[in-house]
């Protein structure tokens, strides 16, 4: 019996939608599945990563020049410029937009970082840098060693990038209109965030310091070198106190210093609040400090390392009760003098 020209064309429409998933899986069957997830992975990774640093571009901009990559252009201008690509690179992967265009860059950014990860870890091999300094590649979202860093980047960069060339789709546009628009788009928007970032309200969310975390949770280092606020000033793991991190020579705490000695002398008093002060620095520049501005209120040493993953810039401080941050304020706290004890 002689099918109807309904099922026929039904057949029709199945044929075609057939061969265009063939055509999009580029004739690879499951070597374009495992590319399009290759793809989909390394994109997300690539996202995440701008997204943890571009909540503090300041502190990318120090990771460029500690690596020597501001010669031609301004740290700031090369971390933008970073963070723009690997958006880009990003959203292109996601929505799996595997031209040559974007694979090219794609793997050149994959070789470089881990170029850069061999050269730290040589480095901190050497003894010529510090073991402990994590790799800048995720922000404060991941604390890495640079030994860590290279075999993490092998597994997860490495290997899909890999695949990416795996299965390639065959035929349609070179520069598909939507696609590329979207990615353009998402550089632009990445390269307009990061210049305002510095101004935005983000420290919680940019740094480890946010109401909920705790003293004992604020560390640097690995194994035997693991060192934690609460051992270096084991004083805050209880009561309620106030707390600054600061440059001690910084103009915006310097002047400062009576306001706050005048807060922590009234604290004494009424019992309030205790006042404390955390500042990286040499011996010798704390003891000029206490002999020039006569601090009232305790001020302690802490390595860089501990306190830089605390703050996007200096001062900055916040509530602790029993060992927990309750608030937390960019620049000083409020400074009201306590009422007098009844």
């Amino acid at each position: 019996m002689a099918s109807s020209p309904h099922v026929r064309s039904e057949e029709a429409i199945a044929a075609q939608t057939a061969s265009a998933v063939r055509s999009a899986a580029g004739d690879g069957g499951w070597r374009w599945w495992v590319g399009t997830a290759a793809a989909v992975f390394l994109g997300a990774l690539y996202l995440v990563a701008v997204y943890a640093k571009v909540l503090d571009p300041q502190a990318l901009a120090d990771q460029v020049t500690l690596e020597g990559l501001d010669v031609l252009l301004p740290a700031t201008v090369v971390a933008t410029l970073a963070l723009a690509l690997e958006s880009a690179i990003g959203v292109a992967l996601l929505l799996n937009l595997r031209r040559l265009w974007v694979l090219v860059p794609t793997a050149l950014l994959t070789v470089f970082f881990l170029a850069l990860n061999l050269r730290a870890w040589w480095l901190a091999a050497q003894g010529l840098r510090e073991d402990a300094a994590g790799c800048g590649c995720f922000g404060n979202l991941m604390d890495r060693t640079p030994s860590e860093a290279l075999i993490q980047d092998l597994v997860l960069l490495g290997v899909p990038t890999l695949l990416v060339f795996v299965g390639r789709p065959r035929g349609g546009r070179t520069v598909p209109p939507l696609r590329t628009t979207l990615v353009v788009l998402a550089a632009v928007a990445v390269t307009l965030f990061a210049w305002k970032a510095p101004e935005l309200p983000l420290d919680d969310l940019a740094t480890r310091l946010r109401p909920g975390s705790t003293l004992s949770g604020m560390c640097a280092g690995r194994g035997g070198q693991r060192l934690c606020l609460d051992l270096l000033v084991p004083e805050l793991a209880r009561g309620e106190h106030l707390v600054v991190l600061a440059d001690l020579g910084d103009e915006s705490f310097t002047g400062a210093v009576e306001r706050l000695n005048e807060y922590a002398m009234a604290a004494r008093s009424s019992g309030a609040a205790p006042l404390w002060v955390l500042a990286a620095g040499t011996p010798e520049e704390h003891r000029t400090f206490f002999w020039q501005y006569g601090p009232v209120f305790e001020v302690r040493e802490v390595p860089e390392g501990l306190l830089a993953p605390l703050h996007r810039r200096l001062p900055r401080s916040f509530r602790l009760v029993d060992g927990v941050v309750t608030e937390t304020w960019s620049g000083l706290p409020p400074l009201a003098a306590p009422a007098p004890r009844q």
